[in-house]
């Protein structure tokens, strides 16, 4: 008997039926916290980011100016952009209209090197299709060929086929996206907060010069609309984050750059422009607050642009203080926590091809990344 306890956990055999395989977006119903993180209100928020994701790659792609989002009465919400629309023809591989395709299949989308998104922030191919499985219903409208097109959704399970709803002028074409989330995945809440949105909304505007972002807010007891828009890009977003503070210098310093690198495609090595916009401004309080970014993605923990930033400004600072006598050589080098003391910074990145720790995004972690930014912000400096 000793030996059968030992084959079994609770009378459970475990053999070849004990294994089963999740097919497709049942995976992400089943463990959404791998593509989404924990499904609480922040998870809920970064459904509306990930389909968001997808309109700010139409931008940095040239194709899209204005997005809006609307936060409707029902509880859904909209996200709404002016870029070229989903593809609606049939794909010549699957047999599905690719709006079908790209909704419904993890790991299908645009973003797999045939080109169509050079700098883009939604590369795992999860991200719209990963809302759709947690909500309880999805509508795609696209605007293409002037004919307006629609498909319908429950659970990531198409509910209504591709069809064309209207015709509509030629221009503008875009995208409408609109989900209402799944409160059996949600069980924290449902309510999406504006004030969370807006936050992030003034952050994408802030990255990215030139693109206005509206935020509708359609509930009557929250009813608001702002809309987000700046000429100067992050130049703004920094003197907005030291806005309350004692400056140590009037204007921040703005450092642009672009480096070539070699990117490996699969098997395929070209070269690809990566760009570097840094702009920074000292005030006179203990800490630092640095901000990254990757193709407009957060990256929280920071990652290769960042250690690129801080050995770069580390090595500068400590070289001109010795040039120029500001040091004795018998004083020890400053440190990275001295020179980087009441710092507000924010470092942006637009790459092809960037690599997170994770879906989440939350740090960067192409090596080639440190060397470029790095020589970016010493030639600068």
């Amino acid at each position: 008997s000793n030996i059968e306890s030992e084959n079994t956990a609770g009378g459970q055999e475990y053999d070849a039926a004990q294994i089963d395989k999740l097919e497709g977006l049942e995976a992400v119903r089943k463990r959404p916290g791998m593509y989404i993180g924990d499904p609480d209100e922040r998870g809920l928020h970064h459904c509306v980011f990930e389909v968001l994701d997808n309109s700010i790659d139409e931008h940095l792609a040239g194709y899209c100016d204005n997005i809006s989002i609307s936060l409707h009465v029902d509880g859904s919400i909209s996200i709404d952009d002016d870029g070229r629309g989903i593809p609606v023809d049939m794909h010549p591989k699957f047999g599905v209209p690719a709006v079908e395709l790209v909704l419904t299949n993890l790991h299908a989308g645009g973003k797999f090197g045939q080109g169509a998104y050079k700098y883009s922030g939604g590369l795992h191919g999860v991200g719209a299709k990963c809302v759709n499985a947690l909500s309880d219903w999805f509508k795609a409208e696209v605007r293409r060929d002037g004919k307006l097109y629609s498909i319908m959704f429950e659970r990531g399970k198409t509910t209504k086929e591709l069809e064309v709803v209207g015709e509509i002028p030629a221009k503008p074409t875009g995208t409408k996206i609109t989900f209402f989330p799944d409160a059996t995945i949600f069980t924290d809440t449902i309510e999406f907060q504006t004030e969370r949105l807006g936050k992030r909304m003034r952050e994408l505007a802030f990255l990215n010069p030139g693109l206005t972002i509206q935020l509708i807010d359609e509930r009557p007891e929250t009813k608001s609309n702002q809309s987000f828009f700046y000429a100067k890009g992050i130049e703004e977003f920094v003197a907005q984050l030291g806005e309350n503070k004692n400056l140590v210098h009037p204007d921040p310093v703005s450092i642009k750059g672009k480096r070539q690198v070699e990117i490996d495609y699969d098997g395929k090595v070209t070269e690809d422009d990566v760009f570097v916009d840094i702009v920074f401004q000292y005030n006179d309080s203990y800490n630092d607050n640095i901000l990254c970014y990757a193709n407009s993605i957060p990256n929280t923990d920071g990652g290769t642009h960042l250690s690129g930033f801080r050995g770069a400004l580390t090595r500068a600072i400590n070289q001109y203080a010795k040039t120029n006598k500001l040091l004795k050589d018998k004083d020890p080098a400053l440190s990275g926590d001295d020179v980087r003391e009441g710092i507000v910074c924010v470092i942006s990145v637009k790459m092809p091809n960037p690599r997170f720790n994770s879906q989440t995004k939350a740090k960067l972690v192409n090596t080639e990344i440190e060397g470029v930014v790095g020589s970016v912000v010493y030639e600068g400096l």
